[in-house]
């Protein structure tokens, strides 16, 4: 059950949008996963073990410009938009 129950949402007039299953384009954080990703790969060094993993990852997150960020955010209504125009497909 997902909470709260979408009956008691319906209920109480709050605004729902149809969600298209397995959508990660519209999901911002899965693109900062790939930046992420892309700034650990891009080091001199691989990390070796997972200790050394973590902490790359931390370092590049730390570092990350908060102008991808935002841009990643305000991106959302011309994604959800096209999803719309697109019809869910």
């Amino acid at each position: 059950m997902t909470w709260p129950p979408q009956e008691r949402l319906l209920e109480t007039g709050v605004p729902q949008m149809e969600w298209p299953a397995l959508s990660p384009d519209l999901n911002p954080i899965e693109n900062l996963w790939d930046q992420l990703s892309r700034r650990v790969e891009a080091r001199s060094s691989v990390p070796q073990n997972l200790n050394v993993l973590r902490a790359a990852l931390q370092e590049e997150w730390d570092a990350m410009p908060q102008q991808t960020i935002s841009r990643l955010v305000n991106s959302m209504r011309r994604r959800c938009q096209a999803v719309i125009d697109a019809q869910g497909t």
